[in-house]
């Protein structure tokens, strides 16, 4: 199977593309295009904290069962990151399933985090430089917008055109289902999503593909404009 979940075993010797729609690689995104120079991603909240604390100059950014922690210096939220001073800055993110999600490949040909603002840039990216080689898109969350998106990419690298209005209602569909479960939380433990959800349906919207580089168990995105 070309699209799997993120416990799956890849082989090695293919292209990996990691999906978190809502929120992680929305995030990402949003953070390139406000000017980021990189994001390290990571595997949980300890190892980023322990990160900033030898690189203090650095902004750790994500979420722990979907809020920020208090240490953090942003959240988990693409219109928050809209609106954030973080142009030449270096980030770390951690996040619960997206960035544990990428740091799980270390054998892969080449790397990539993608969610739907970027799918297209992915796929130019990939056919420019690794054409030919088989492919695995992984996604990290439960719900059915990173399904959506999964789907999507890999028609879209078997050379079909999927319906960019399919894409939209299945991460609607996975905003809904995750409200239905945060509802069942606490007041202060539940996920808001209404205000991100339009940026993590902006398909398309970022003209660069995310390309990782794994080194220490921590992955370092770079935003290649394609």
């Amino acid at each position: 199977m070309t699209v799997v979940g993120i416990d799956a075993d890849v082989p090695a010797g293919r292209v990996v593309v990691v999906i978190d729609v809502i929120r992680a690689f929305t995030t990402a995104a949003v953070a390139f295009e406000r000017g980021a120079a990189e994001i390290v991603c990571v595997g949980s909240a300890a190892e980023g904290r322990a990160l900033r604390d030898r690189h203090p100059d650095r902004l750790l950014i994500g979420e722990v069962g979907g809020l920020k922690p208090d240490d953090f210096d942003l959240g988990n939220s693409p219109l928050d990151m809209a609106g954030a001073a973080v142009g030449g800055r270096s980030l770390i993110q951690a996040t619960s399933n997206g960035t544990r999600g990428l740091v799980r490949h270390p054998h892969a040909v080449a790397l990539l985090a993608a969610s739907a603002v970027n799918a297209a840039a992915t796929v130019r990216w990939i056919a420019e430089h690794h054409a030919g080689v088989p492919w695995t898109i992984v996604c990290t969350g439960r719900s059915a917008e990173d399904w959506a998106c999964g789907r999507h990419l890999d028609l879209l690298l078997g050379g079909s055109a999927p319906d960019r209005a399919e894409l939209v209602a299945g991460i609607r569909e996975g905003a809904a289902q995750q409200a239905l479960r945060s509802a069942g939380r606490p007041a202060e433990e539940r996920v808001d999503l209404t205000r991100d959800l339009p940026l993590c349906c902006d398909v398309d919207r970022s003209a660069f593909a995310m390309v990782g580089e794994l080194r220490d168990n921590r992955v370092t995105l770079a935003a290649v404009p394609c």
